[in-house]
């Protein structure tokens, strides 16, 4: 984590810490189960890097087709989504770093799997449309960032989007491995009902 305290301390306003307006219960949950005893110096930003550190790893494991590794690999990347969050909301370790790049991780962890999975075993037009609504999101984010000097936060459709994601891919690669057509199906129909929640996710933030 060198290079990133490095980061630190040359953008220290984007790692000052806000207050949490909410925290909701499965954050109490989480971070009683999961984050409790955790140090301080384990803050949820080093989660977030190790998010975007960790997605290359998942994506060479799935392109060379080491399916078992390869899921287990994805599905904690992606627990780490909802670790991260929880513990900033916990210990009021909120900061515009994470504000923008959490999503970004996520975004990075689903598009890579998506080439690699949706364009390969599901019609082109449903890989297209995942990172056409992923790409106009990052837009959306940057125009508020740079135009109007605002961070934009997930909302909760946007959370069940990503859950959905998650659950589609997880469906995918099972169906890979227990050579399962309906999975393919099941993960055909979660992809596409995440879009749905995408747009929504979308529209609430006033696009």
């Amino acid at each position: 984590m060198g290079i990133f305290n490095h980061f630190v301390k040359n953008h220290v306003d984007l790692f000052k810490f806000q207050k949490a307006e909410v925290v909701h219960p499965h954050d109490k949950f989480l971070y009683r189960v999961f984050m409790k005893t955790w140090p301080r110096s384990i803050t949820p930003n080093k989660i977030t890097a190790f998010r975007v550190v960790a997605t290359p790893i998942v994506f060479y494991l799935i392109l060379n087709r080491m399916y078992e590794i390869g899921m287990v690999a994805f599905l904690f990347t992606a627990f780490t989504d909802a670790l991260d969050g929880s513990l900033a909301r916990s210990r009021d370790q909120i900061t515009k770093f994470g504000m923008v790049f959490d999503p970004l991780a996520d975004k990075l962890l689903i598009g890579s799997i998506v080439l690699l999975l949706v364009f390969k075993y599901f019609d082109p037009l449903l890989g297209l449309s995942i990172l056409g609504i992923e790409i106009i999101f990052i837009l959306s984010a940057l125009v508020a960032r740079v135009k109007f000097r605002t961070v934009k936060m997930a909302n909760n459709w946007g959370k069940i989007k990503m859950i959905l994601q998650v659950i589609a891919v997880f469906a995918t690669l099972s169906a890979i491995l227990l050579d399962a057509p309906n999975l393919f199906t099941f993960a055909a129909w979660t992809f596409g009902i995440a879009i749905g929640f995408a747009v929504v996710s979308l529209f609430a933030h006033g696009l």
